[in-house]
């Protein structure tokens, strides 16, 4: 793994572990510190996730046209100015307006570095792009333990201390990736020949494609921390128990990934048989939710819902590369990112609606349904591709 790969990998490690100070926090700030409803909250934290759908398409065409450095310390800009002014002013409205202003600019960051890591180490294939997933995971459970940690002194050192990691990771990246050079676009070993080079709308129409049940399974996903937490309650398991299950999530992330490693190797060496794996484990997980009633069922489901994490989130931006033309690395990475926070900004909403229209179990049949959906559209998004790629070989042949 190229010197560069490790900085950026780094630096992301600390900026997600700062914004997770931050994140976890935000509907209890709003709430109980600045003395506004829920209503309220729950639109202040919506227009965040708008806010960082726009950077992400922003942040990709940002890197198609200027490149990775320019952008990322743009992006990183940006946050950093919102972040520094959270800490002297965070009473209403300045704390709704900093959060937008935070929720576009790491809306640039994250599909800039995963675009990034791709020019960086492009024979690395999935594994750069997994390495970037890993580091993000550690971030989360760093920046959560501590968060809480740090807020029960004062809220005010929640924004000394993302502003501070922000400051890091701002370092990092322009010191350490400022002279970087990175190598052209090349054609990787088990890669379907000629995939960049064919026409970008069978591309486009294939990412789309694919992306609709990427966005789907985000939907689904989302509800643990949502509707399946208010569930949890209500079956009188405790507070702790349930952050229990999110540390056994953050552990397996981390600890099994030599293991995963392996099995993708040894049985899932084309990226699209591994998303396929994933998603049909995703679908046995919320089965397993549909019949839970005791602590038990959930930590089982929520083990089997991080494999099938495991092996999706990293695969989807993967295959984003592979199909990108060049120069639209960015933008696909782009879209990748804002599907993925538009599937986390619709999912609450829909989940809530679902939950109070229908209950419990019919939320969890409509999740089952939304997995299968994302497995058929994973299994169908590339098959104009292939005609594309067949065709093209065709021609070469009698020319």
């Amino acid at each position: 793994m190229p010197r560069a790969l490790y900085i950026l990998i780094i630096g992301m490690a600390m900026n997600v572990t700062g914004a997770s100070f931050l994140w976890p926090m935000n509907a209890i700030y709003v709430h109980e510190h600045l003395g506004k409803s829920l209503s309220i909250a729950g639109i202040v934290l919506m227009i965040n996730s708008g806010a960082s759908v726009v950077g992400n398409l922003v942040g990709g065409m940002w890197f198609d046209k200027i490149g990775g450095f320019k952008s990322i310390m743009l992006g990183i800009v940006i946050t950093l100015t919102a972040l520094i002014g959270l800490v002297f002013f965070h009473g209403w409205p300045h704390y709704a307006i900093f959060l937008a202003i935070i929720g576009f600019g790491t809306g640039i960051v994250f599909p800039v570095a995963y675009a990034y890591a791709g020019a960086i180490w492009p024979e690395g294939g999935r594994r750069a792009f997994n390495a970037l997933y890993v580091a993000q995971n550690i971030g989360v459970a760093i920046g959560s333990a501590l968060g809480g940690l740090v807020a029960s002194y004062s809220f005010a050192f929640i924004f000394i201390a993302n502003a501070l990691l922000y400051v890091g990771f701002f370092l990092m990246i322009s010191i350490g990736l400022k002279n970087v050079r990175v190598a052209k676009r090349i054609e990787k070993q088990n890669e379907r020949p000629g995939t960049a080079s064919i026409g970008s709308r069978a591309s486009w129409n294939a990412l789309v494609t694919l992306c609709v049940g990427y966005f789907l399974c985000w939907v689904s996903y989302v509800q643990w921390s949502t509707t399946i937490a208010t569930y949890t309650q209500e079956l009188t398991m405790t507070l702790k128990q349930y952050s229990l299950l999110w540390t056994i999530n953050g552990a397996l992330i981390v600890l099994a990934q030599p293991l995963l490693s392996a099995i993708v190797q040894r049985w899932m060496q084309k990226v699209k048989r591994q998303m396929l794996i994933g998603f049909a484990i995703f679908i046995v997980s919320f089965s397993i939710l549909l019949k839970a009633t005791s602590f038990f069922d959930f930590i089982l489901a929520m083990i089997v819902l991080t494999i099938a994490e495991m092996l999706v989130w990293p695969a989807i931006p993967t295959v984003a590369n592979r199909l990108a033309p060049e120069g639209k690395e960015g933008f696909y990475q782009g879209f990748v990112n804002s599907t993925a926070t538009a599937g986390r900004m619709v999912g609450p909403v829909l989940g809530g609606f679902i939950v109070d229209a229908a209950g419990i179990k019919p939320l969890f049949v409509a999740l089952i349904i939304f997995s299968s959906l994302s497995f058929i559209t994973t299994l169908l998004y590339d098959r104009k591709l292939n005609k594309c790629v067949n065709k093209e070989k065709q021609t070469v042949t009698m020319g």
